[in-house]
């Protein structure tokens, strides 16, 4: 980020205010997954990879053996009061794993109501209805819709039906049975794999 100049412009301050709180976030969230991941016990990890792999036949393998080496932790998902705010990666990561959603954003992605923006294009586009979009928000929160619908996209050649599919992982997700990170770190590991 560049040093604002001595007689900065009102525009240019917000500007700079909301790089700073978007650092800020995605710093907290870093040391929120790190903390999380540091205090995780051996049996809910193994009772996570149980659930996750008892599916017989998945819509699709977004999530392979990256359970075993914990690469990429959960987002905590939200449905209601009890459980806490919503966590979401970095915003630079799931632009890593998912820059094909840059092409759907006005002026690129710089910031997270910028990819919401361009989810919501993407939606759209692969014929999600409103209804399954809305529902993925509801269990999902926001921001980690507009991932996991970055994430469809990525791979869509892979998924044969976007919506079914955002429905079919909103639906494992009220069962806390789906998890963000994986999935990204999968994407991650196969651009990598591809550039190899």
């Amino acid at each position: 980020m560049e040093g604002l100049p001595r007689a900065a412009t009102r525009p240019q301050i917000e500007d700079a205010a909301e790089a700073l709180a978007q650092l800020a976030d995605d710093i907290r969230i870093l040391l929120e997954t790190q903390v999380k991941t540091t205090n995780m016990s051996a049996n809910e990890s193994q009772n996570e990879r149980h659930i996750q792999n008892s599916n017989p036949e998945p819509l699709i393998d977004l999530e392979p053996a990256f359970q075993e080496s914990r690469a990429g932790e959960p987002i905590v998902l939200h449905q209601g009061p009890k459980k806490g705010p919503e966590l979401v990666f970095p915003l630079g990561m799931v632009l890593d794993a998912c820059p094909d959603i840059i092409d759907y954003a006005r002026g690129g992605i710089s910031h997270w109501r910028d990819l919401l923006a361009a989810a919501s294009v993407v939606r759209s586009a692969l014929g999600v209805s409103p209804s399954a979009w809305e529902e993925a928000q509801t269990v999902l929160g926001e921001k980690s819709a507009a991932i996991v619908m970055a994430a469809i996209l990525q791979r869509g050649n892979a998924i044969t039906s976007a919506g079914g599919y955002l429905r079919e992982l909103t639906r494992k997700a009220q069962a806390n049975a789906f998890s963000i990170g994986p999935m990204l770190m999968a994407l991650i590991a196969a651009r990598q794999k591809r550039r190899a």
